[in-house]
Protein backbone atom coordinates (compact mmCIF):
# COMPACT_ATOMS: atom_id res chain seq x y z
CA UNK A 1 0.00 0.00 0.00
CA UNK A 2 1.08 3.59 -0.53
CA UNK A 3 2.32 4.89 2.80
CA UNK A 4 3.74 8.24 3.75
CA UNK A 5 5.18 8.85 7.19
CA UNK A 6 5.91 12.36 8.24
CA UNK A 7 7.66 12.89 11.55
CA UNK A 8 6.87 16.12 13.43
CA UNK A 9 5.49 17.21 16.90
CA UNK A 10 2.83 16.43 19.70
CA UNK A 11 1.30 15.89 23.49
CA UNK A 12 -2.13 14.37 24.88
CA UNK A 13 -5.69 13.50 26.46
CA UNK A 14 -9.39 12.89 25.43
CA UNK A 15 -12.51 10.74 25.00
CA UNK A 16 -10.48 7.66 24.20
CA UNK A 17 -11.03 4.13 23.01
CA UNK A 18 -8.62 2.09 25.14
CA UNK A 19 -7.35 -0.99 23.30
CA UNK A 20 -5.90 -2.61 26.43
CA UNK A 21 -4.65 -1.54 29.84
CA UNK A 22 -1.13 -0.92 28.52
CA UNK A 23 -1.94 0.03 24.94
CA UNK A 24 -2.10 3.37 23.20
CA UNK A 25 -5.33 5.38 23.42
CA UNK A 26 -6.68 5.66 19.87
CA UNK A 27 -9.47 7.98 18.76
CA UNK A 28 -10.88 6.34 15.62
CA UNK A 29 -13.13 8.02 13.04
CA UNK A 30 -14.20 5.89 10.09
CA UNK A 31 -15.61 8.26 7.47
CA UNK A 32 -16.40 11.10 9.90
CA UNK A 33 -19.01 13.78 9.28
CA UNK A 34 -16.17 16.31 9.24
CA UNK A 35 -12.35 16.21 9.19
CA UNK A 36 -10.73 19.62 8.79
CA UNK A 37 -7.73 21.75 9.55
CA UNK A 38 -8.52 25.05 11.23
CA UNK A 39 -7.09 27.80 13.38
CA UNK A 40 -7.75 29.99 16.35
CA UNK A 41 -6.20 33.45 16.72
CA UNK A 42 -5.16 36.13 14.27
CA UNK A 43 -2.75 35.79 11.29
CA UNK A 44 0.79 35.80 12.59
CA UNK A 45 -0.33 34.34 15.92
CA UNK A 46 -2.59 31.50 14.80
CA UNK A 47 -2.82 28.13 16.51
CA UNK A 48 -3.45 25.23 14.11
CA UNK A 49 -5.69 22.24 14.81
CA UNK A 50 -6.85 19.13 13.01
CA UNK A 51 -10.38 18.22 14.04
CA UNK A 52 -12.60 15.19 13.47
CA UNK A 53 -16.35 15.12 14.21
CA UNK A 54 -18.81 12.27 14.00
CA UNK A 55 -22.28 13.09 15.31
CA UNK A 56 -21.68 14.67 18.76
CA UNK A 57 -18.19 13.13 19.15
CA UNK A 58 -15.43 15.71 18.59
CA UNK A 59 -11.63 15.38 18.77
CA UNK A 60 -9.23 18.28 18.20
CA UNK A 61 -5.45 17.88 18.03
CA UNK A 62 -2.88 20.67 18.07
CA UNK A 63 -0.48 20.80 15.14
CA UNK A 64 1.95 23.09 13.34
CA UNK A 65 1.18 25.05 10.18
CA UNK A 66 3.88 23.06 8.37
CA UNK A 67 2.18 19.81 9.38
CA UNK A 68 -1.08 20.93 7.77
CA UNK A 69 0.82 21.82 4.59
CA UNK A 70 2.76 18.54 4.52
CA UNK A 71 -0.38 16.48 5.19
CA UNK A 72 -2.24 18.25 2.36
CA UNK A 73 0.74 17.82 -0.01
CA UNK A 74 0.99 14.09 0.66
CA UNK A 75 -2.75 13.49 0.44
CA UNK A 76 -2.80 15.25 -2.91
CA UNK A 77 0.22 13.29 -4.14
CA UNK A 78 -1.36 9.96 -3.17
CA UNK A 79 -4.70 10.84 -4.79
CA UNK A 80 -2.97 12.03 -7.98
CA UNK A 81 -0.91 8.83 -8.11
CA UNK A 82 -4.02 6.70 -7.63
CA UNK A 83 -5.67 8.58 -10.51
CA UNK A 84 -2.70 7.79 -12.77
CA UNK A 85 -2.65 4.13 -11.73
CA UNK A 86 -6.40 3.60 -12.05
CA UNK A 87 -7.50 1.74 -8.93
CA UNK A 88 -10.11 -0.77 -10.04
CA UNK A 89 -13.55 0.70 -10.57
CA UNK A 90 -13.11 3.47 -8.01
CA UNK A 91 -13.10 6.93 -9.52
CA UNK A 92 -10.74 9.34 -7.78
CA UNK A 93 -12.21 12.85 -8.00
CA UNK A 94 -10.09 15.66 -9.45
CA UNK A 95 -8.53 18.30 -7.22
CA UNK A 96 -10.87 21.07 -6.10
CA UNK A 97 -9.89 24.74 -6.04
CA UNK A 98 -12.17 25.77 -3.16
CA UNK A 99 -13.42 23.60 -0.31
CA UNK A 100 -17.16 23.33 0.30
CA UNK A 101 -16.64 23.60 4.08
CA UNK A 102 -14.97 26.86 5.09
CA UNK A 103 -16.76 27.10 8.45
CA UNK A 104 -14.79 27.68 11.66
CA UNK A 105 -13.71 24.75 13.82
CA UNK A 106 -16.44 23.15 15.92
CA UNK A 107 -16.50 24.13 19.59
CA UNK A 108 -15.42 23.37 22.17
CA UNK A 109 -11.85 23.14 20.92
CA UNK A 110 -10.27 20.95 23.60
CA UNK A 111 -6.76 19.86 22.65
CA UNK A 112 -6.50 16.07 22.99
CA UNK A 113 -2.77 16.04 22.21
CA UNK A 114 -0.06 17.69 20.15
CA UNK A 115 0.67 15.93 16.85
CA UNK A 116 4.07 14.36 16.27
CA UNK A 117 4.43 11.62 13.69
CA UNK A 118 1.82 11.32 10.94
CA UNK A 119 1.21 8.35 8.64
CA UNK A 120 -0.87 8.28 5.47
CA UNK A 121 -1.85 5.08 3.69
CA UNK A 122 -4.22 3.95 0.93
CA UNK A 123 -6.58 1.24 2.24
CA UNK A 124 -7.34 -0.75 -0.92
CA UNK A 125 -9.79 -3.06 0.91
CA UNK A 126 -12.05 -0.09 1.76
CA UNK A 127 -11.07 2.33 -1.05
CA UNK A 128 -10.11 5.06 1.37
CA UNK A 129 -7.19 7.01 2.77
CA UNK A 130 -6.16 6.29 6.34
CA UNK A 131 -4.46 9.05 8.29
CA UNK A 132 -2.85 8.37 11.65
CA UNK A 133 -1.76 11.24 13.86
CA UNK A 134 0.40 10.27 16.83
CA UNK A 135 1.06 12.30 19.98
CA UNK A 136 4.55 13.70 20.31
CA UNK A 137 6.83 11.31 22.13
CA UNK A 138 9.82 13.57 22.86
CA UNK A 139 9.15 17.32 23.12
CA UNK A 140 12.89 18.00 22.64
CA UNK A 141 13.03 16.12 19.33
CA UNK A 142 11.18 18.82 17.44
CA UNK A 143 11.56 19.08 13.66
CA UNK A 144 8.23 19.32 11.78
CA UNK A 145 9.73 18.20 8.47
CA UNK A 146 12.29 15.68 9.75
CA UNK A 147 11.68 12.63 7.60
CA UNK A 148 9.23 11.62 4.94
CA UNK A 149 9.11 7.93 4.03
CA UNK A 150 7.11 6.21 1.32
CA UNK A 151 6.57 2.46 1.40
CA UNK A 152 6.05 0.06 4.27
CA UNK A 153 8.92 1.42 6.39
CA UNK A 154 6.89 2.85 9.29
CA UNK A 155 7.78 1.12 12.53
CA UNK A 156 5.24 0.95 15.38
CA UNK A 157 4.96 4.36 17.04
CA UNK A 158 5.77 4.81 20.73
CA UNK A 159 3.11 7.50 21.23
CA UNK A 160 0.65 7.10 24.11
CA UNK A 161 -2.25 8.54 22.08
CA UNK A 162 -3.32 8.67 18.44
CA UNK A 163 -6.09 9.85 16.13
CA UNK A 164 -6.97 7.59 13.20
CA UNK A 165 -9.22 8.92 10.42
CA UNK A 166 -10.39 7.10 7.31
CA UNK A 167 -11.57 9.32 4.43
CA UNK A 168 -13.20 8.70 1.08
CA UNK A 169 -11.15 10.20 -1.79
CA UNK A 170 -13.67 13.04 -2.27
CA UNK A 171 -13.38 14.00 1.42
CA UNK A 172 -9.58 13.87 1.19
CA UNK A 173 -9.71 16.27 -1.80
CA UNK A 174 -11.90 18.62 0.27
CA UNK A 175 -9.40 18.44 3.14
CA UNK A 176 -6.56 19.36 0.76
CA UNK A 177 -8.46 22.37 -0.67
CA UNK A 178 -9.40 23.70 2.77
CA UNK A 179 -5.88 23.18 4.12
CA UNK A 180 -4.29 25.04 1.21
CA UNK A 181 -6.57 28.06 1.69
CA UNK A 182 -5.97 27.97 5.45
CA UNK A 183 -2.17 27.98 5.07
CA UNK A 184 -2.33 30.75 2.42
CA UNK A 185 -4.68 32.89 4.57
CA UNK A 186 -1.89 33.79 6.99
CA UNK A 187 0.61 34.81 4.30
CA UNK A 188 1.05 38.41 3.20
CA UNK A 189 0.09 39.19 -0.41
CA UNK A 190 2.85 38.61 -2.97
CA UNK A 191 4.17 42.03 -4.08
CA UNK A 192 3.84 42.13 -7.79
Amino acid sequence: STLARVRTWAAGRGTPHRLSDMARITHTFDFPDRFVAGTTGEPGARTFFLQARESSRLVSVLCEKQQVQVLADHLERILDELTKLGVGELEIPPAVAKADDLDPLDVPIDEEFRVGTMTIAWDSDNDCIQIELFAVVDEEDVDPLADIVFGDDAEPMAAQEALTVRLAPADARQFVARSRSLVQAGRPPNPG
